[in-house]
Parts: structure tokens; C-alpha cells; sequence
């Protein structure tokens, strides 16, 4: 999943950087708010952590021209200001969240997988899928008591598809939301992640887990549930 950071604290972007792309996000970084507003218009974005006091224009501005040009994907704010009335107005201004400077990372990393998992229907971090379990907490894949080992882009493969059930998946789609914008990406090489994912769900080949759509992408063939 790919997440925008618009903040304008250099240690802060260093270190919660360094946490994120840790727990497996592909990670833009604005400094100003004005690079920050054409970074979440312009990139496949799937959730931003914004700032209040930014140079050039300010995070709640930010957060109501992105939410003015139809842009629906969550918003945690990550603000020194922890007036109640400073949080009314981010939430109003079409923010989902609001977290207050200084922070745990742990209940930040919290939020912001409790944000995605919302906004793609599911509660609870743990989701059924077929006869597997999709811990998105952990990052573990499991069929009953056994985990089934996955590396980190395999894992963003099939997190990205679990929380995008009944949808078609395009490569580009993929590649854009497991990599970062100046990453060197190569679409051809999602389908050999799939293939891996397919072998490791399927190795007796009677699930099909993963449907190809010849020109167009990609579906979960597996009833997800949470």
C-alpha cells in the first residue's frame, strides 16, 4: 500500500519514514503543502499522514482541496496543535483521523492500518480468505495453525488484492501501489510475484486462488471475508 507523508519536520520525515517503508509501505514524501496537494491529486495514493503547519499552504487547505477534487482516500492528521477545536476543524475539513505531536509510532502504524482496513470494508485486521488467513496487523499468512511464508512484495501483492475484493487488478495498478514514484518498477515482473503467490496458496493447483483476465488484470477467485 502507498502512503503519502506530508511533513515538513526533516527527523520526523527521516525516522517515521524509516518506520514505514520498515512495515512494508511504499512511502512519498512532501515537505510543503503545495507539492504535498499535487502529490495526492497526481499519485495513486491509499492514504496521507498531513501535517497542519506547512510552508506554501497549510494542511487543512491541503486536506479540503484534496477531498474539492473527488481524492476519497483516508486522511490521518499528524499535528503538534491538540486543541479540541483545531481537531474539529481537520475532521471537518474531511480529515478520518487525528493524531497529536508527540506520538507512540505503535499506535500511529495502529491508525493507519485500522484507516485502510476501513476503507476497504473490513473491521477487524484478521480476514478470511477461502480457507487462509490475512492477519494485515502481523503480515501473516496462515491456513489453519501454518504460516505460509511470503516475501515483503509478495505480501504487498496479496494485501493489495485482499483489500480490493471483486475488482479487476491491472499490473500498472499493482506496480504503482507496491512501489515508491522513483522507484525503477517493471510491471512484468508483478506477474512472476503471481506466480509465486499462486504456487505457495495453490501448490496441488485446485484452488485457483488468483484469476488472469487476459488484457486486463488480475481477481481473487477466494471469498473474502472479515
Amino acid at each position: 500500500m502507498r502512503i503519502l507523508l506530508i511533513e515538513d519536520d526533516e527527523r520526523l520525515v527521516e525516522s517515521l519514514g524509516a518506520r514505514l517503508r520498515e512495515a512494508g509501505y511504499a512511502l512519498d514524501v512532501s515537505t510543503d503543502g503545495i507539492e504535498g496537494l499535487y502529490a495526492g491529486e497526481e499519485f495513486p495514493v491509499d492514504l496521507a499522514i498531513v501535517d497542519l503547519g506547512l510552508p506554501g499552504l497549510n494542511g487543512l487547505e491541503v486536506i479540503r482541496r484534496l477531498r474539492q477534487r473527488g481524492r476519497d482516500f483516508p486522511i490521518l492528521i499528524l499535528t503538534a496543535r491538540s486543541g479540541w477545536q483545531d481537531k474539529v476543524e481537520g475532521l471537518e475539513a474531511g480529515a478520518d483521523d487525528y493524531l497529536t505531536k508527540p506520538f507512540q509510532v505503535e499506535e500511529l502504524m495502529a491508525r493507519i492500518n485500522a484507516l485502510l482496513r476501513r476503507a476497504s470494508g473490513h473491521a477487524r485486521p484478521q480476514i478470511s480468505l477461502g480457507p487462509f488467513l490475512v492477519d494485515l496487523s502481523a503480515q501473516r499468512l496462515l491456513r489453519g495453525d501454518t504460516e505460509i511464508e511470503l516475501t515483503g512484495y509478495e505480501y504487498k501483492v496479496l494485501e493489495y488484492l485482499v483489500l480490493h475484493p471483486d475488482t479487476v487488478v491491472t499490473r500498472s495498478e499493482l506496480s504503482e501501489h507496491i512501489y515508491e514514484e522513483d522507484a525503477d518498477r517493471d510491471s512484468n515482473v508483478i506477474e512472476v510475484f503471481i506466480g509465486r503467490l499462486r504456487r505457495k496458496l495453490d501448490p496441488d493447483g485446485s484452488l485457483n486462488p488468483i484469476e488472469t483476465l487476459r488484457g486486463r488484470g488480475y481477481r481473487l477467485a477466494l471469498a473474502v471475508t472479515s
